[in-house]
């Protein structure tokens, strides 16, 4: 989701949107280490293999050098184990899970309109395993988010690794009119330090020289396919110029489109209008081809053959097919400050916060849509398509980390196996950074970035939520259990329930004021 001054990009300037205060300097995290051994951990490698431990793992500053597997016997024999040396770190650590760091394709720093700080967002991401995010449009400005990246590389700040993509025009006084000045803004913000650009809609041409450029100096792409452009240009357009992700689904059904050419829009439709906007929305899966047609099928595999990725951040929807879910989730009481709290209320002013007269016909719809929506991400994960995670948090009831983790259970109600959907949170994202060879797997060589919690998450992901899972414990009584124990950036070890304390505390003094 974007600040509706940003979807229209034709109408209305950049500049309106106040970055957060900057984030404060790291106090958490210890590390990294000259040597630190995990010992006895069961490893999930994120590349699809099944679990396997216990293991010790050695890491040398940022990076794994040594992985060994124990086998079953108990006591382990010592010749097995990594030996310790004198002053290394050691963990001990049986029965927990070795993960790789979560990988978020479409985070969003947040800022004035939602009223956090950078602070609360990073922690609530590091505190959920996620050691490396996509800022997809760097709505904050380029420049913030730049030395934000920077100051996170030398980790001077406790959050996840940062890969700046730039909404398209972003800084310009009005929309492209010819080829040669988007090809021109294009080089201007990969010099600048951009990894890519986020498009909404422009005419073809301009579409076509921007992407062109893009490919010649190295920039990633994503789409918002905006229903103001998607008639002239829909998810197979991107594809075969070159783009190399879309976001979210817009675009995709109009793409399979069989008896119609534009979506069946009511008379008073208005799309400044939100309800208007999202409600029809809910309503467009079932005007595209049916599942397993001749025109699905060809959709699917020619996006495959381009190597095109679904980034489809079904969390940041889900209000759509069940509001009370999200106004009432665990989480809500005391991780959302009142800012937040404030901007997720019904306003024709926030956007995404299209609750104006929300019906039951409304939910059904969406649960409807989502029904199509994730056979089709399924089907193309089992053809060999790319499918990976996004949260798209700050908007629609959805807080930062918490949606991440939603999304992994929403992957799995949609068909994937857990190995499935942690391949997709990990491997495959790393892919879309072009960093598989440094980060997104647990391997020898690798950048430390990992995710340590003591309960199985290929069980239940919902050991994974900062509030962690609810049940009923051996003495008869209710308990939570789970919750990431630590998150490991960069060689750094993050005690994850400290940051969620930090951000509770955060959100305690906020509703202090």
């Amino acid at each position: 989701m974007k600040n509706l001054l940003l979807v229209l990009l034709a109408l209305l300037p950049f500049n309106a949107f106040s970055a957060p205060e900057s984030m404060p300097d790291r106090v958490r995290g210890d590390g990294p280490f000259e040597r630190l051994i995990l010992r006895d951990v069961i490893i999930v490698n994120g590349e699809g293999a099944p679990p396997v431990g216990p293991m010790d793992v050695l890491i040398e500053g940022n990076r794994i050098v040594q992985i060994r597997n124990l086998g079953l016997l108990r006591p382990v024999p010592e010749s097995k184990r990594i030996a310790a040396l004198p002053g290394d770190q050691v963990m001990e650590l049986d029965g927990h899970y070795l993960l790789p760091g979560f990988i978020d394709l479409h985070a969003h720093f947040g800022g004035d309109a939602q009223g956090v700080s950078a602070e609360y967002v990073a922690k609530l991401w590091l505190g959920h395993g996620i050691t490396s995010i996509r800022e997809p449009g760097s709505i904050n400005g380029l420049d913030w988010v730049l030395a934000h990246q920077k100051r996170s590389n030398r980790n001077e700040i406790a959050a996840p690794r940062i890969f700046p993509y730039v909404v398209f025009g972003q800084g310009e006084d009005g929309p492209f009119l010819t080829e040669a000045d988007a090809r021109h803004w294009v080089r201007k913000v990969a010099k600048k330090g951009a990894l890519g650009i986020k498009f909404f809609g422009a005419p073809a041409n301009i579409m076509q020289a921007a992407l062109d450029e893009a490919g010649k100096v190295g920039l990633g792409s994503a789409m918002h396919h905006a229903q103001l452009d998607v008639v002239q240009w829909n998810v197979m357009d991107s594809a075969r110029a070159g783009m190399t992700s879309m976001e979210h689904w817009y675009g995709l059904p109009e793409a399979m489109f069989v008896d119609r050419v534009i979506q069946d829009y009511p008379a008073d439709y208005n799309y400044t209008h939100e309800q208007h906007r999202f409600g029809e929305a809910g309503r467009l899966w079932v005007q595209t081809a049916k599942p397993g047609s001749e025109k699905w099928n060809q959709v699917r595999d020619e996006l495959i053959s381009l190597d095109f990725t679904i980034n489809p951040t079904l969390t940041i929807y889900e209000a759509s097919r069940d509001l009370m879910r999200e106004m009432n989730a665990d989480w809500q009481k005391e991780y959302t400050p009142p800012a937040l709290w404030q901007f997720f209320q019904p306003s024709l002013a926030s956007h995404g916060s299209y609750w104006y007269d929300w019906t039951t016909a409304d939910e059904i719809a969406w649960k409807n849509n989502y029904r199509i929506w994730m056979q089709f991400l399924n089907d193309y994960k089992n053809h060999g398509g790319r499918v990976t995670l996004g949260s798209d948090a700050g908007y629609i009831w959805k807080l930062y980390g918490f949606g991440y983790i939603r999304e992994m259970e929403l992957l799995q109600e949609a068909g994937f196996h857990p190995l499935e959907v942690l391949r997709s949170a990990t491997y495959l994202a790393a892919q879309v950074l072009h960093m598989e060879d440094q980060i997104g797997s647990v391997r020898v060589g690798k950048l430390a970035d990992l995710v340590i919690v003591d309960q199985n998450p290929m069980a239940n992901f919902k050991v994974l939520y900062g509030t962690g899972h609810f049940k009923l414990g051996a003495d008869n009584k209710p308990e939570r259990v789970g919750g990431v124990t630590y998150t490991i950036k960069d060689g750094i070890v993050y005690d994850a329930k400290e940051l969620l304390a930090d951000v509770r505390k955060i959100v305690r003094d906020a509703k202090a004021e």
